[in-house]
């Protein structure tokens, strides 16, 4: 559904990351993927963008590789996040609880929760919910969390009717 993270939160969560170990932008990309049950993983148009930017701040540091750069996390990079720790670690604790809520909603409509619910019915909830969303897309903030509000009114409502 578009960019989920802005550029500096993106760089933040990245100075996380590199702060653990170096990493090149594929595995900072398998890391944002893996740390999110696969709900964010950002192309590599948008993470080597925000390497560079990491650079020429100063957060960063690179070793040629061949024709690979292995990132790693400056002197001043840590300053940055120690500053912004806190954030960072909420924005991957977000991703990480939007993960495992699209994986049950995934296990939802794919009939594994539910086997006597009929196909083409979770397919129509499904679509529903699907072009819903996306005509979301780029909304504020405001919309954003009224729009997850909604969502999360709605899990618990169903979880509500399972006992």
């Amino acid at each position: 559904m578009g960019r989920k993270l802005a550029a500096e939160e993106l760089q933040i969560v990245l100075l996380l990351f590199l702060e653990e170990k170096p990493g090149h932008g594929y595995e900072l990309i398998g890391a944002l993927e893996e740390n999110s049950d696969g709900f964010y993983a950002p192309s590599p148009g948008v993470i080597y963008p925000a390497l560079a930017a990491l650079h020429e701040a100063g957060f960063a540091e690179f070793a040629a590789e061949g024709k690979r750069k292995l990132y790693s996390i400056a002197p001043a990079g840590r300053a940055q996040l120690e500053t912004n720790r806190e954030r960072a670690e909420g924005i991957l604790e977000s991703l990480r609880d939007i993960g495992r809520k699209m994986d049950r909603v995934r296990a939802a409509f794919d009939g594994s929760e539910d086997p006597d619910l009929d196909a083409q019915e979770r397919f129509k909830a499904y679509r529903g919910l699907k072009h819903a969303l996306m005509s979301k897309r780029g909304c504020t903030r405001e919309e954003a969390r009224r729009i997850a509000g909604i969502l999360d009114r709605a899990a618990n409502e169903i979880l509500e009717t399972q006992t």
